[in-house]
């Protein structure tokens, strides 16, 4: 962008000045609320530690938050187009529906044009944007009966069915070159809140992520490096595991993992994982609470470096870890997913389940 922000306190000062100078070149997501505004939105002033600030709206919905009714960020100018004015009206109305090229042409515009619009004025196309409108609201959908919301990986799959050939282009080659035989194996997991990524051996689970997670491919790239190009799609029994683990998971009856785990770290970024498995579910512990708890009490940054570089998403759960003054901090998952699971662990454990949730180390 042309306009390059300032940082965070001068961003909050233009916020609650409601400085004019910023609409529409600055956002803010408020992640108590989950919603994001225009920084001269006319609402109450959020508290600064409750604040994330964005360049431009898709950030921000990318981010998990909900356009604010009041200042309606997606407004003017952007929805001076008629095209873009319809379409995330359909959105708002709709945000579970899965929109194809098709559904555009059936309303009478070019795919092309519409697709060049939204990425000119939010930084990515209307059918992004359809995808993570489902997937924010995944979880309450399935919660009232409703389908489990699908994901996408950029590398181009977007079902089961089509995940072999897309993971073979990932990792740079031909569906034919999997074996069978392969080491590690990686395979697609349904869960309420998006679709998952699984890769196991035969003994143990290496990999857990959201296929929508932007750091999943260097991930998966880096597995594939230490397996020594022995990677491939398909599942062990680890797989079949966790995957009713995760079930039984979203559905309340469990809150403690057995799978085996493989940890691929550092000595001290599995000390700081370790400490991850110790917290109890509906419990949220501070970086400097991690890190004191290691022996480590000046190690903040790097207890916090660790907690981004988990790979096992749920299972170590790293989700639980938050800013020490309370507030929600950043998540690969995203934050919107950070506070369903906060929730979701909360609820079990006022409804009596005490188990720890943790994996077993098999590393």
């Amino acid at each position: 962008m042309l306009f390059e922000l300032p940082d965070d306190d001068a961003l909050y000062t233009a916020l609650i000045r409601r400085d004019t100078a910023y609409d529409g070149r600055a956002f803010v997501g408020v992640v108590s609320t989950g919603i994001f505004c225009r920084l001269t939105c006319a609402a109450r002033n959020p508290k600064q530690e409750n604040c994330r600030f964005f360049e431009t709206a898709g950030a921000c919905i990318e981010a998990g938050f909900r356009a604010c009714k009041r200042c309606r960020p997606l407004d003017p100018p952007t929805l001076a187009d008629p095209a873009i004015r319809e379409l995330i009206n359909a959105l708002d109305a709709d945000p579970a529906r899965k929109w194809t090229e098709a559904d555009i042409v059936n309303r009478g515009y070019d795919p092309s044009t519409v697709r060049r619009l939204f990425k000119r004025h939010f930084g990515m196309t209307f059918l992004e944007m359809a995808r993570l409108y489902r997937l924010r609201d995944g979880f309450g959908a399935l919660s009232e009966g409703g389908r489990v919301i699908d994901a996408q990986l950029e590398a181009g799959f977007d079902s089961p069915s089509g995940f072999r050939a897309a993971f073979a282009r990932l990792l740079a080659q031909p569906p034919a070159s999997f074996t069978g035989n392969e080491t590690l194996k990686a395979d697609w997991i349904e869960t309420p809140i998006g679709a998952m990524i699984a890769v196991t051996d035969r003994r143990s689970l290496h990999l857990l992520e959201f296929v929508d997670r932007k750091a999943l491919p260097s991930e998966l790239r880096k597995l594939q490096k230490a397996a020594r190009g022995d990677l491939g799609s398909g599942r062990f029994e680890p797989t079949e595991q966790i995957e009713a683990e995760l079930g039984a998971y979203f559905e309340g009856k469990i809150e403690r993992f057995e799978t085996p785990l493989t940890l691929h770290g550092s000595a001290f970024t599995r000390l700081v994982w370790h400490e991850l498995l110790r917290i109890p579910p509906g419990e949220t512990r501070s970086y400097s609470e991690i890190a004191a708890a290691i022996g480590r009490p000046t190690a903040t940054r790097a207890v916090a470096r660790a907690n981004g570089a988990n790979q096992i998403a749920l299972v170590v759960p790293c989700h639980r870890v938050i800013g020490a003054d309370g507030s929600l901090t950043g998540y690969g998952g995203g934050l919107w997913r950070k506070q369903k699971l906060i929730e979701l662990e909360r609820n079990l454990a006022a409804n009596g389940h005490s188990g720890r949730h943790s994996g077993h180390d098999a590393s």
